[in-house]
Formats: structure tokens, C-alpha cells, sequence
């Protein structure tokens, strides 16, 4: 369904805060819609298209919106290692005093409706369900960092050192099948702390970055969110803790971007090879509406592509990536599930 005219004329009026409010409550609502494994990989294409006529308006005339992305103080946009520092030092309620964090690398959005359909078939109350911002780039080791790790590998084997954000915590992250991660957790009763980040699905958008990427991983995620593997690991973390899941960035289905073309493409070419973003102060071209942004953000000047195109490149562009400036890569569930 497009934006309708109502709908541009208010978020080119309304205050910043107002506009992130509406573009990211619709985007969730498009997104978090139920789905079921047998139709889910036309639906979710289906919703990716709906989405992306709210990244038409913040490419080609909403631009300026980004330079507040993840600054609450002027976008009302909380970003997700913040949110999260801020949920581990709220005040404990109910038995729950100890903690969980569930960072399942890349998940997006698009993803929500396999884990609210799950908690709510298998007894666990859903405390808060929202979306929250990636850091910009929308990379894993800029989230790292933002929550005091050097990288994501600083937390293998409970090696996630004393000056994280999370404290105090175990530690862990890993490729394991999820029927083996339940195990690494330990006794569910007497829980201490855990951050578990798990690399699923991040590994599976390198797998499939190539042909029809966004349709094996939708049935990828449905099979591995509905399992019973998935939930036994989640009710193994939930047990004596509150737990959240989230992740550190979405993706972007690149594949199903318009190519672009002439100075354009060339320009992102040249610029981006086959990625999303450059360090440093690059060269935004002279185009209006612009391609990309040049972005200030805690991990220093990045130039990020902005909305929805893909480019010729050297071995083909991906058609699942992240680092860029698009809604689905850079929106994260944040979901706060307890048993009992």
C-alpha cells in the first residue's frame, strides 16, 4: 500500500520525533503481522514491499531524518545497546532477579512474528515487544563496541572481560546448532547472568547472498524459530532470569533493490565496491535527492548508502547485506520474554 498523499503532507510537517514515531510503528506493524510457514516467504516479500515506500520517503525527500537516527533526545529513536544497558540496570521485579541477553546476530523484523507466535504457543509472557536502532554502520563490531567489547569474540568462553556494559555476566557466542547451546547455560535454577550471542542468522546471509537469498532464509527462520531446539534454549535462559532477545543489526534484501543506473551506479560503485559503507568523510556525489549520507555517529564519519539500490560490482552484488541506510538494516526486535 503506498503512502498516500495525508500521509506525506504529515511527515513533512510534523516534528522529527513525530516522524520517526509513525515511519517505525508502521514498519512494525507490517512486520510483526503473524505468518505461517507454508506462505511465508511471499509474505514476507509481500511486506518488504510495503516497507519499502517508507524508505522511498526517507530517500527522496525525508533524507534529513537520519542525521537523528538512534539520538533519542531528537528522534525519540533509542538505540539498541543503549536500551539494553538501560534494561540491565532497572530494578528487578518478582523472583527475576538475574539477567539474560539473546543476541541472534542480523535478525531483523522480519523475523518477529516467529518468536511472538512461539512465546505465546509455548506459555511465556511477552513483558515488552518494540524495535530499537542499530549502530550506524549497522555492522556486528560497532555494536561490540558499543556495549564496551573490542568485538564479538571478546565474549567466547566466558572471556567478556570487567569493562562491558552488561556486567557482571557469562559470556559466550558461537555458530553451534541451537540444540547444542542450551547445555552451555548451565543449571536453569540458581541462574547467574548470561549474554549469549549467537551467530544464526548472520552466517546464513553470507550463505545466501547469492540467487534467491531472502526466500531460503525466511524458510530457514521458520524452521529454526519454531523448532523445539530454539525454545528449549530459550526457556533454558528465561528460567531465573529476565531475558531479552534481540540483535545488533537487521539487512537489507538487496536483491530485491532496483538496480541503479548511469552516474549513479557508477558512483556507488566506486564508492561502495560491493558493501554499504566507507569509514571516514567520503564523497556523498552531487545527486538529488542524495544516494548516500555522511553520517557523525559514536564510531566516527561513515558514509552510508541511502534507501534502496544495488549496483553492479566486481563478483555480483549480495542480495542480503547490511551497513546501510534502510529501515529492515537497521531496526532490531527488542523482546523481553519471562516463563511463569
Amino acid at each position: 500500500m503506498a503512502l498516500d498523499a495525508g500521509i506525506l503532507q504529515h511527515l513533512t510537517q510534523c516534528s522529527t520525533v513525530d516522524a520517526w514515531r509513525f515511519i517505525i510503528e508502521r514498519t512494525f506493524e507490517i512486520a510483526a503481522r503473524p505468518l505461517a510457514e507454508g506462505n511465508a516467504p511471499g509474505e514476507v516479500v509481500k511486506r518488504e514491499r510495503e516497507i519499502g515506500e517508507l524508505d522511498l520517503f526517507l530517500a527522496s525527500s525525508g533524507w534529513d531524518l537520519w542525521q537523528s537516527f538512534g539520538q533519542p533526545d531528537i528522534s525519540g529513536v533509542e538505540r539498541t545497546s543503549d536500551r539494553l544497558a538501560r534494561w540491565w540496570n532497572e530494578p528487578s521485579y518478582g523472583n527475576s532477579a538475574a539477567r539474560a541477553v539473546l543476541i541472534l546476530d542480523a535478525l531483523s523484523l522480519r523475523e518477529l512474528p516467529w518468536i511472538l507466535q512461539g512465546a505465546k504457543q509455548r506459555g511465556f509472557t511477552l513483558n515488552s515487544v518494540t524495535a530499537t536502532a542499530s549502530e550506524l554502520p549497522g555492522e556486528t563490531n560497532e555494536f561490540a563496541r558499543a556495549l564496551g567489547w573490542a568485538s564479538r569474540s571478546q565474549l567466547q568462553a566466558n572471556s567478556g572481560g570487567l569493562v562491558h556494559k552488561l556486567q557482571p555476566a557469562q559470556t559466550e557466542t558461537i555458530d553451534l546448532p541451537l540444540k547444542d547451546c542450551e547445555s552451555l547455560v548451565g543449571s536453569a535454577s540458581g541462574a547467574k547472568n548470561w549474554v549469549f550471542w549467537h551467530h544464526w542468522p548472520d552466517a546464513k546471509l553470507h550463505d545466501y547472498s547469492a540467487g534467491q537469498g531472502l526466500e531460503l532464509l525466511t524458510k530457514d527462520a521458520a524452521q529454526n524459530l519454531s523448532s523445539d531446539d530454539f525454545w528449549a534454549f530459550i526457556e533454558r535462559l528465561a528460567t531465573g532470569r529476565r531475558l531479552v532477545i534481540t540483535s545488533d543489526h537487521g539487512y537489507a534484501a538487496t536483491g530485491y533493490f532496483p538496480d541503479a543506473d548511469g552516474e549513479v551506479a557508477t558512483h556507488l560503485k566506486q564508492t561502495f565496491s560491493s558493501g554499504r559503507s566507507k569509514a571516514g568523510n567520503g564523497d556523498a556525489g552531487p545527486f538529488a535527492p542524495p544516494v548516500a549520507l555522511q553520517i557523525d555517529s559514536p564510531h566516527g564519519p561513515h558514509l552510508l548508502a541511502l534507501g534502496r539500490r544495488k549496483w553492479r560490482s566486481q563478483g555480483g552484488y549480495p542480495t542480503l547485506t547490511h551497513g546501510g541506510l534502510s529501515l529492515l538494516e537497521v531496526l532490531s526486535p527488542f523482546v523481553e520474554v519471562s516463563r511463569g
